[in-house]
């Protein structure tokens, strides 16, 4: 097994291949892991102590004038495990640094507006992970499949919003973008457990079950969204989903791997330490002074020390998957 814990990078496996047949996908894949359940929620334990620093240094370049920000797109159907991944892996963040937004039906005042408005207003701002829970492409799946708009309409979506998403990534935020894809018979058994559990009827909507009924056209909707808006600038992720602990452990591992890409450090101060450190000093007493200094020489060690833990979790997130990880996996596509 490689470094991180993957035998393959998951990265270049779950991005969709052009030739993809979503109808040959196998939902309870695992892709680039074969340690099981157990080991996957270890993992991910440990992945997010590693992601909840880069969140921090992040949030801190935003603070400090920086313009890099993380944009998760999060598309699924309904009982696909959105609001898993928001619970589990963004939560394991600082939540001062999240820009959490679910897009549902647009609202009387959204309608007026081109469709994109609604999501430019919600993109986050420096600093910030931002998560949208569904998204613009919503626009090119639910109005095509409902018949919304028409053809020509939807049909045009797809550039548009490959230069949108152009557009926020040269201006400084990275946008990954992940897919759940659960099979037909999961959903069909997630959706029944709202209906026989008291606690998880509030999320069963009459309109699913229609939903279902149009299930090849969604899917040809979604495979359409792949081949058309899978770029080199927001790529695709298709994610199995029907094991939840499979996707909530790659998603983990996407966000993870856009914050070691920023390759962030502490933003560098504008004044002088010494400067600063005399100024403060001439305002306490000498007793404050005393416990002030005594606190540095036992907390400064312990700081060096995450600071090399740090580094080294970093250079080991960077060798995901070992030898065989980086391009040598197949984009999804697995039987």
């Amino acid at each position: 097994m490689g470094a991180a814990g993957w035998h393959q990078d998951p990265r270049p496996l779950l991005r969709p291949a052009p030739d993809l047949d979503l109808a040959a996908l196998d939902r309870g894949a695992t892709p680039g892991w074969d340690a099981g359940k157990d080991a996957a929620e270890e993992y991910v334990v440990e992945r997010g102590r590693l992601l909840s620093e880069l969140q921090e240094r992040l949030f801190a370049d935003g603070r400090t004038g920086g313009r890099r920000a993380v944009l998760l797109v999060v598309q699924g159907l309904d009982t696909a495990g959105k609001g898993g991944i928001v619970r589990h892996v963004i939560g394991m963040v600082d939540p001062q640094g999240v820009a959490l937004r679910a897009f549902g039906v647009p609202t009387a005042e959204e309608r007026r507006h081109h469709y994109l408005w609604r999501v430019r207003r919600a993109l986050p701002g420096p600093g910030l992970i931002g998560v949208f829970d569904r998204s613009h492409y919503e626009d090119v799946l639910v109005a095509r499949v409902e018949g919304l708009v028409k053809e020509w309409v939807w049909s045009r979506r797809y550039a548009e919003i490959n230069r949108f998403e152009r557009e926020i990534v040269d201006g400084g935020t990275t946008v990954v973008k992940v897919a759940l894809l659960v099979s037909r018979d999961e959903q069909g058994v997630r959706l029944m457990e709202r209906l026989d559990r008291p606690d998880k009827r509030w999320k069963w909507n009459p309109g699913d079950v229609d939903t279902r009924a149009k299930w090849d056209a969604y899917q040809q909707a979604y495979a359409d969204v792949f081949t058309h808006t899978s770029t080199d600038a927001a790529p695709w992720h298709v994610v199995p989903a029907d094991k939840k602990w499979y996707a909530r452990l790659a998603v983990t591992e996407l966000l993870t791997q856009a914050l070691v890409d920023l390759d962030l450090d502490w933003p560098r101060p504008s004044w002088r330490l010494e400067t600063q450190k005399h100024r403060l000093a001439a305002t306490m007493s000498a007793g404050a002074l005393a416990t002030a200094e005594r606190k540095a020489a036992e907390k400064l060690p312990e700081v060096a020390r995450a600071e090399a833990e740090f580094d080294e979790a970093v250079a080991a997130a960077a060798d995901v998957g070992g030898d065989d990880g980086g391009g040598s996996g197949r984009p999804a596509g697995w039987a």
